[in-house]
């Protein structure tokens, strides 16, 4: 027998949700839930996960142990996930006795970069020029017009893991017996301009709120700044990507919030890149910019809630901070960092996601640094690069 809410129906607060995934955009979540009433329980095979360390509950199993998700069923009607690569059975599995935002069919598209690929050039908008890889004669007959191009495995790849630059067929070929020959996407290396994004929400009423959009510096693969300001990116453009995430997220059947990753080309044209089936590292900013934040449009959507409004209220700069941030430059020596420098400039906001060991790449926190006039913004956000010791992006 199918009980599964239906999807006009409201979720009231004091009533549970349900998070696949413990880490901290989970985490998150579960503040933003929390602050709106309702309760949360996590499924998670971590004893000390960011999630679970916050929320009300936690089911310890992993993503695609039957007994952990009926258990995760019985408390809740409706469940989210935290990172796009919860198996898209999983989901199913729960779809069966839950609302389930966003749905098994949508992650399945976008948790595999080739049917990802696909499915956004479906929809007539731009892509970089790519070749599918499942075996090596794939990319010894991959054109030309490919290389330098960079070899990314199709699936489980995150924050530049999984992908290679590779300058001609035979450096390809290299990365792609280190990747251990898993199915892979070969794209062409563009004139990148710019990188932006959008992130945007869903509800299941079609109704649509998108934020406004950040402009990305990425540091080894890794997301280090975004930087949100009116008249930083054309607004022709702007329109134009924000049209494209629209059109991505309808015609994924998508629930929930989502971010599209887009490159802006010396000539100023257009083309994504990725689709995050959740809330992203660029829209942290949002928790302290916007009258909503991402978590909590996240939360609107899955308890059939309105969404909220995605006013900018000022600019703002989001700061990654990564496990160096706890480490001499030079000595390498651990030191806890000077948080209260950190905080003692105008319009920062502090968040830490909880991690009990602080490693060299690993995410541990972010800083919001928003202000009315852009230049202090900015001013500041530099500050805070040398005191924790950041990459000098800004």
């Amino acid at each position: 027998m199918n009980n599964t809410v239906s999807t006009s129906a409201v979720v009231y607060p004091g009533q549970w949700l349900g998070m696949l995934g413990g880490g901290q955009l989970g985490r998150m979540f579960c503040h933003a839930a929390q602050s709106m009433g309702y309760k949360v329980v996590v499924l998670d095979p971590a004893q000390d996960s960011p999630a679970g360390t916050v929320a009300e509950k936690q089911v310890y199993a992993t993503y695609d142990d039957v007994k952990g998700l009926a258990e995760l069923a019985a408390l809740t009607r409706v469940v989210t996930t935290e990172f796009e690569n919860v198996p898209a059975a999983s989901l199913k599995q729960l779809s069966e006795n839950c609302r389930v935002s966003p749905g098994a069919a949508a992650v399945a598209v976008v948790q595999d970069r080739i049917a990802e690929k696909a499915f956004i050039a479906s929809q007539g908008i731009p892509v970089a020029p790519y070749a599918e890889v499942r075996s090596a004669a794939d990319l010894e007959k991959a054109g030309q017009h490919l290389f330098p191009g960079i070899l990314k495995a199709a699936r489980l790849g995150y924050d530049g893991k999984g992908q290679a630059r590779v300058a001609n067929v035979q450096e390809a070929l290299a990365a792609f017996e280190s990747f251990g020959n898993v199915p892979c996407v070969l794209e062409a290396m563009l004139p990148l301009k710019e990188e932006i994004s959008v992130v945007m929400a869903r509800g299941f009423d079609g109704e649509v709120a998108v934020f406004p959009i950040g402009q990305n510096t990425h540091v080894n693969g890794i997301l280090a700044t975004t930087v949100v300001n009116p008249g930083l990116i054309a607004e022709s453009i702007q329109h134009q990507a924000k049209q494209a995430a629209i059109k991505i997220a309808e015609g994924l059947n998508y629930f929930g919030v989502l971010c599209i990753e887009f490159f802006i080309l010396d000539d100023n044209s257009l083309v994504a890149n990725e689709v995050a089936p959740r809330p992203h590292n660029s829209g942290h900013y949002t928790m302290n910019a916007c009258a909503s934040s991402q978590f909590e449009q996240q939360v609107r959507v899955m308890a059939g809630m309105p969404l909220g409004s995605t006013q900018l209220r000022a600019p703002a700069i989001m700061l990654n901070i990564l496990g160096d941030s706890w480490f001499h430059p030079e000595t390498g020596v651990f030191a806890e960092p000077v948080w209260e420098k950190v905080l003692a400039l105008p319009g920062v906001s502090l968040h830490l996601y909880g991690k009990s060991e602080a490693r060299k790449g690993r995410k541990m926190g972010h800083v919001n640094v928003v202000h009315e006039n852009f230049d202090t913004a900015l001013a500041h956000a530099r500050q805070i690069s040398k005191i924790l010791n950041l990459s000098q992006v800004l």
